[in-house]
This record gives structure tokens, sequence and C-alpha cells, in this order.
């Protein structure tokens, strides 16, 4: 049986508010496998955003063990963090944080070269991953001159851009109409599927979340 690419156990969240102590994460247990997409589907306030924080190595101050494409979490220093986000993981957010100075192609060019791409090459992976999602004639625009839908286009072909083993995606359709979103995220699991990435889509939205390989429902920090 191959090895999960997220596997995670006992991962807990706690926070101090006026004296009193809230429990985000109560001993969660999870596994992504190769290849799979996994939507993470619980209301606002579930504790949906701060699983994906732990999991994409952005925040401390988790307990319980996050093993993400065979590396332990606790294990690695800053820099290993690091590298694990750049080579191993890729995220989408609800807004796609693009960068305004720079074109759809650039957007995806840049993390390639940071991990070390050359241009020619990061260019022709930047120009394959925008045609697959309809973008092949906007490449050289800015985000302000794209729609919202073509803007969170953008951000998938970013976070497939270095072939990332997980995608970590916090409710990539939540600043879309519904018929936009519905169009958005058939391209982004179409594209993951082809990319063999797998996937963890946090949503609040059980009609796209049943898109999905698996659901699982996550529910006062606990997975149900």
């Amino acid at each position: 049986m191959s090895v999960p690419v997220l596997a995670v156990s006992g991962l807990a969240r706690s926070f101090e508010q006026g004296g009193v102590r809230i429990d985000v994460l109560r001993g969660v247990d999870m596994t992504v496998g190769q290849g799979e997409i996994v939507a993470l589907l619980g209301p606002s306030g579930s504790g949906k955003s701060t699983l994906l924080q732990a999991v994409g190595l952005l925040e401390g101050g988790f307990e319980g063990s996050i093993r993400i494409a065979g590396a332990e979490a606790a294990e690695l220093d800053s820099d290993g963090r690091t590298r694990v986000r750049r080579e191993s993981l890729g995220f989408v957010y609800q807004f796609h944080h693009l960068l305004p100075d720079f074109s759809a192609a650039e957007n995806v060019v840049l993390p390639q070269m940071i991990r070390g791409a050359d241009r020619a090459t990061a260019d022709a992976r930047a120009e394959a991953l925008l045609t697959a999602l309809g973008l092949g004639h906007r490449l050289t625009h800015r985000p302000s001159q794209l729609s919202g839908g073509e803007q969170q286009r953008v951000a998938v072909a970013r976070a497939l851009a270095n072939q990332p083993a997980l995608v970590l995606a916090d409710e990539p359709t939540g600043n879309l109409d519904e018929a936009t979103a519905d169009v958005v995220l058939a391209e982004f699991l179409r594209l993951v599927r082809g990319e063999g990435s797998a996937a963890l889509v946090a949503t609040h939205n059980e009609r796209l979340a049943q898109k999905m390989d698996r659901v699982v429902r996550l529910h006062e920090g606990t997975l149900g």
C-alpha cells in the first residue's frame, strides 16, 4: 500500500481568550492518499482554516503529528518547513492573492523560479497550465484586467506550478457566484487529477463537496 501524501494524528489546537481556553481542534486524525481529492466540509467556525494552516505548516502551536510526503513536521526546523511548503505543497485561497504588478503568466512563473527552474521551462509550464484552464489568450494580462473567475484560475495554476504532492484549498470558490464557482471547481478538479496531485479542499458547500472523491466533516474541532 502506498504511503499517504498527508497523515494527521491527534492534531489539537487551543487558544486562550479572555482567560478562557478555546479548543479549536480536538485530536483530529485523517489521511489523504496519493491522487485523492478530499473535501473538508464544515460550517464557518468549525476549524477548517485552522486545520489547513496546520497542515500547510503556516502556523505553530499545534499538538499531534503532521506528516507530509513522508516528512514529519515536528522534526523540521524553519528551513525544513519552508522546503516542504515549496516542494510538496500548493495553496489556493478564497481570495486569489495574485501579485498585481505581474501578468497572469508571471504569477505562475515566479514560484517555479524560486524553486530553481530556468525561465524558459517556467514560461512553458505556465503557458501549459493557463491554457489548460482556458486562459491561453490572457497570459499577458494583469490581475486587474481579469474577471474574478479568471483570477482564481490563475491562482489554481500557480498552486500547481511546481507539481506539488498535495494542494490545500481554503474555500477556493467562496468568493465567486454559483455559476462561476461550478466552472472553476470543475476545472480545478480536472487539472489536479490530470497532474496526479492530491488535494484537501475546505468548503461549507455540501453540493460542491459531493463532486470530490471523499468527504470528511469537521464539527466543533473533531472529524465525524
